[in-house]
């Protein structure tokens, strides 16, 4: 008797609670006079990030960056359609990446306090490692649910004998791509304000997944 071919997919996934949060922030200024935008901008940066390097002197910040300041000038038009003079802006963006989320929500929540300062966004992730060994674990567990699958279907034909002939990402045995597995990750975040009027932030589990499928031959 020939062989059965059986193709399956298998799957898994695991929720983690992130590790570390990113936050980017920016502080602008606008006004009529060029230098005076400028000289405001450069005056508040200064503070800004003596506070992230002092976080990271204290280990909760483990890497942080600036830009460099952006100028731009535009004139708005008002109701009755008359240009009006122009109105320049000076900017600097700033992320930094906390392995500390308490230290992180009360710095965001002094930061946001500040005249010109607004936190545009946070990026929950976790380190390097503990993703490299999840995502590695997920695959594991997804080509593992595979091969059961393919057993399982395997025995209901009276089959015993189950040789693997193919492994690949979700949609690539079709395609003809070269085997692989790859894991993905997809987080949120929530934002919670204390009624004490403090600012508490945490991120949702992060989902770290795999899909594989698999060929197999049975007899």
């Amino acid at each position: 008797m020939s062989d059965v071919i059986i193709t399956v997919r298998g799957e898994h996934e695991l929720r983690i609670a992130p590790e570390r949060a990113t936050v980017h922030l920016t502080l602008a200024f606008d006004g009529p006079d060029r230098a005076q935008v400028v000289d405001r901008t450069l005056a508040a940066a200064g503070p800004v990030r003596e506070r992230i390097e002092a976080q990271k002197a204290s280990g909760s910040v483990v890497e942080w960056s600036s830009e460099r300041m952006g100028v731009f000038s535009d004139r708005p038009w008002n109701s009755e359609g008359r240009q009006l003079a122009p109105v320049h802006r000076a900017s600097v963006d700033f992320t930094a990446t906390f392995s500390d989320i308490s230290a992180m929500s009360e710095w965001v929540a002094e930061a946001s306090g500040e005249d010109g300062v607004s936190v545009g966004y946070i990026d929950w992730h976790l380190t390097p490692q503990t993703e490299a060994e999840v995502e590695r674990e997920v695959a594991a567990q997804a080509v593992g649910v595979a091969v059961a699958r393919a057993r399982a279907y395997a025995e209901a034909l009276g089959l015993h004998n189950v040789t693997p002939l193919e492994i690949a990402d979700r949609g690539l045995i079709s395609a003809g791509v070269p085997p692989q597995a790859k894991a993905a990750m997809r987080a949120g975040a929530a934002f919670d304000l204390e009624s004490a009027g403090g600012l508490e932030l945490q991120g949702e589990e992060i989902t770290v997944s795999a899909t594989v499928e698999g060929r197999f031959a049975a007899n």
